[in-house]
Formats: C-alpha cells, structure tokens, sequence
C-alpha cells in the first residue's frame, strides 16, 4: 500500500506537469488546428532561462522562494516572447499553406530550438540549485517534499485561473468564438491574429511554468530536456482529447498517475525482466490504444469548449 501511495502522489506530481504542456497544445490545436511541435523546446528554454537567473542570483544570499520566483518570472517572460515569435515569423505566413507546411515547420522548429540552446547553454547536463527546503514530508506511509506540493497547488491553481480565463473573460469569448469560426468572429469584431497571437503567449507561460516546476523537481536542465515531456504531453492531450481544455487535463493528470504506477509495478508484473527505466512504455502504449480504440479521446472534442 505504501508503494501504491508513494507512486500515486508521483503520477499526480508528473501529471500536473504534463497537463500544463498539453493545455498549450490542445489551445493552439483548438484554434488553428496546428500541432505545434517546438512547444516541448519552450519547456525547455524556460528551464534554461530559469537555470541562468537562479544560478547568478544564489549567491547574493536573498531567500531560495525570491531567487526561484524571480526566475520564474524571468522564464515566463523569456518564453512568451518567444513563442510570440515563432508564431509571427515561422507559422503566421502558412496559415493557408496546406496542412503538412506548417507541421514541418513546427518540426523544423523544435530542432532549430534545440540546437539554439545547445549553442548558448552547451550540452552537458547542469544541476539547477536546491533553492527550498528538501526536507521529506511523511503522508500516509508515502514521503513527499515542498517543492511537489507546491507543484501540485500551483498546478491547481493555474489549472482553474486558466479555465476562468476562457469561460470569464472578454479574451476567452475572443478565443472561443475564434475557435468555432474565424470568419464568422472577425465579422463580430473579434481580431483573429491577435487571438492566435494571446493563445500562443498564454501556452507558452504555461510551458515555462512547467520547465521550472521540472527543474525543480528533478535538479536538473539541459538542451533535449523538452523533447520526451513535450511529446508525453501531446500524447496526453490526444488521451484526453485533442481540443478539449477539460480534456488536456484529465489526460495529463491520468497519464502521469498510469506512468508513476506502471514503474512501481512493471517489475513485478514482468517477474523482474523490465525495470522502472521501461515506464515510457506506458505512455505511448496508452497512446496507441486511445487512437485505436477511441481516437477522438476520452472526452472527445466537444467544438463549444475549444480554445
């Protein structure tokens, strides 16, 4: 039972960070019906970003939450503006290009990203400080820290702000409208690109939000750290229901529980063959069973919610 516990407190943790990246997939898709490959590079770059912040600032001696907030922030901003620009110059110009240009571009985007932060950052792996306390925290027979608590409220929390922010706010009306029918919407004074633009600006904070949380929670970043989570996190949105917000979420939190149990359980249910290393596995076999036996996703894509 403790081991159910402990990988379950895990699957929500890794979840949570997963959600967060695939509602950026799921809001473009919802939008512009464009699968934005490079949005696991943006994870990254805020990792990065975050990395050179903290580590210049962990000897001025301010508290560890000053220097991780301040990082945060920093990666926040560095990742809207970039994707803000990579939405201008890479996507914006193939908006009526047929299908398969603006999904290359994305491709070809995610490996000019990688090789940009190989360049700037080097590729070695680089410890990202211990900036909270580590101490463990003991639950149910299970242990946990602060730094996975606070992923899981601040996950919840963005979680909910960003749901007001679609069904709430004069911006999230813009979006859904848009969603439904471009056309139909700039006639009804809505800004298609603008919309486009804010969708691609809010995906990316989230991202960078879940860069540092992965960071954080792991002790450490380097220039393909995006590439698996950005992937897992599509296959999430997929699971859940490509398009669908409530969708993006239940398939991160649902993939990351399945992930966490799969590798506290594989051993024994492979007599000890396959280790817990083998827990991608996991992942893209739920991949392939959601598109064989349910391709539009748990949720489906119910056209009213997208954004």
């Amino acid at each position: 039972m403790d081991i159910f516990i402990q990988q379950l407190i895990n699957g929500l943790v890794l979840g949570s960070m997963y959600a967060l990246v695939a509602l950026g997939y799921t809001m473009v898709y919802g939008i512009i019906n464009l699968i934005n490959f490079a949005h696991g590079e943006v994870l990254m770059v805020g990792a990065l970003v975050s990395w050179s912040v903290v580590t210049s600032l962990e000897s001025t001696g301010w508290p560890g939450w000053v220097i991780l907030l301040i990082g945060l922030l920093a990666a926040i901003v560095a990742c809207m503006v970039l994707n803000f620009v990579i939405e201008k110059l890479a996507y914006r110009p193939l908006r009526n290009a047929p299908r398969l240009a603006p999904l290359i571009t994305a491709m070809g985007m995610s490996l000019l990203l990688q090789t940009l932060a190989m360049i700037i950052w080097k590729p070695d792996y680089k410890p990202f400080p211990i900036l909270l306390p580590d101490d463990p925290i003991e639950f149910m027979g299970a242990t946990t820290n602060l730094v996975q608590i606070l992923i899981l409220v601040v996950s919840a929390a963005t979680l909910c702000g960003l749901m007001a922010l679609i069904h709430g706010t004069r911006l999230g009306r813009a979006m859904r409208a848009t969603a439904e029918n471009p056309k139909v919407a700039q006639l009804m004074g809505v800004r298609p690109d603008r919309v486009i633009s804010a969708t691609f600006v809010i995906g990316a904070a989230l991202a960078a939000l879940a860069g540092v949380m992965w960071a954080a929670n792991y002790g450490s970043v380097q220039h393909t750290m995006g590439f698996l989570p950005g992937l897992k996190a599509f296959t999430a949105a997929v699971f859940g229901g490509i398009g669908n917000l409530p969708g993006a979420m239940l398939g991160g939190i649902l993939l990351g529980v399945i992930e966490a149990l799969g590798a506290g359980y594989i051993g024994d249910l492979t007599g000890g063959v396959l280790g817990s290393n083998y827990q991608d596995i996991f992942a893209f076999a739920v991949l392939i069973l959601v598109l064989t036996l349910r391709p539009q996703g748990l949720l489906g894509e119910r056209v009213a919610d997208r954004a």
